[in-house]
């Protein structure tokens, strides 16, 4: 997913025609892609915990900001249709 952020971010370089054009979508990607990598760094850490009170609170952590990672995609990707259609 964090994959994903990143080809956006440089599709979006290519269709503004201006690389060096730092938008505030491409700020949202980056900040989205550090939320996937850090959902995957706590889900590994929950599996490998050995304290069950611990391995749900990570887990619980994990998953939450996994949920706000794909919606904040969803709506960094309307604000980009949006901003295209209306050149």
């Amino acid at each position: 997913m964090a994959g994903v952020c990143f080809t956006v971010t440089g599709i979006l370089q290519v269709v503004i025609n201006a690389p060096n054009h730092d938008t505030l979508a491409d700020d949202f990607r980056a900040v989205d892609s550090v939320r996937f990598l850090l959902s995957c760094i706590l889900s590994d850490w929950s599996l490998r915990t050995r304290s069950l009170r611990r391995m749900h609170r990570v887990e619980r952590m994990a998953n939450s900001i996994f949920i706000t990672a794909p919606l904040c995609m969803v709506i960094t990707a309307g604000f980009i249709t949006y901003n295209i259609t209306t050149r």
